[in-house]
């Protein structure tokens, strides 16, 4: 069986638009859709898709047999997305992570999600991170591969391509027994980052909000 690589110049190939921005936005809602496909999975491997936590959009807008996951607001818990860029350079500023909460639970035991997409620099890629066991889980699961195309706008962040499982996942699968072949850098699925922005306060804006609190404190002694 013939499985597409991964390439470790994946951000070399982004197909980028944008337009001038003066200043840093931040991705603080949306959604990602996930389209996986179950039928080469459950064919590879001995993982069968049993449950969904609840949360978890269905469908997603990758078709009818797609999921999708909500982009947490870093505002919405102790934990969230602190994914930021300047659109009109987003190669040399784009840093952080964007965080889902949300499970799939394959063989009515085995829980991965609250996914986190972020660059692996040992990838060279974008990754999609399980973090549902005490905040670490297991790592990344999948690269976001060729064909890749991302849309780093002012308002919106859009990201979608294929999903091709890691080194660090084909070897979980092998050793927990799943499956007895390398899976590395197989495509099994499709993935489609939909988010929204806001604009990052920058420390002139916070240093004047922190003068000027100062200031009504003595103003009310």
């Amino acid at each position: 069986m013939q499985f597409k690589t991964a390439s470790g110049a994946v951000i070399a190939a982004l197909s980028l638009s944008g337009v001038a921005s003066a200043e840093i936005v931040g991705v603080v809602g949306g959604q990602t859709s996930v389209l996986l496909d179950l039928e080469l999975i459950g064919s590879v491997t001995d993982l069968e898709l049993t449950g969904l936590s609840g949360g978890v959009i269905t469908p997603g807008n990758l078709g009818p047999d797609s999921v999708a996951f909500a982009i947490t607001s870093p505002y919405a818990g102790s934990v969230g997305s602190d994914f930021q860029y300047d659109s009109d350079d987003f190669i040399a500023t784009f840093s952080g992570t964007i965080a889902h909460r949300g499970t799939l639970t394959f063989n009515d035991s085995i829980t991965l999600g609250n996914f986190d997409i972020a660059f692996d620099e040992g990838l060279g890629a974008f990754a999609v991170f399980d973090t549902f066991f005490d905040g670490t889980g297991l790592g990344a699961l999948f690269q976001i591969g060729l064909p890749l195309s991302i849309s780093p706008l002012e308002q919106t962040f859009e990201v979608m391509g294929d999903l091709l499982i890691t080194q660090n996942f084909a070897t979980i699968l092998l050793d927990l027994g799943l499956t007895d072949t390398d899976l590395t850098g197989a495509d099994v699925g499709d993935a489609f980052v939909q988010g929204f922005n806001q604009a990052v306060p920058g420390p002139g804006p916070l240093m004047l909000a922190a003068i000027a609190a100062v200031g009504a404190r003595r103003r009310r002694r």
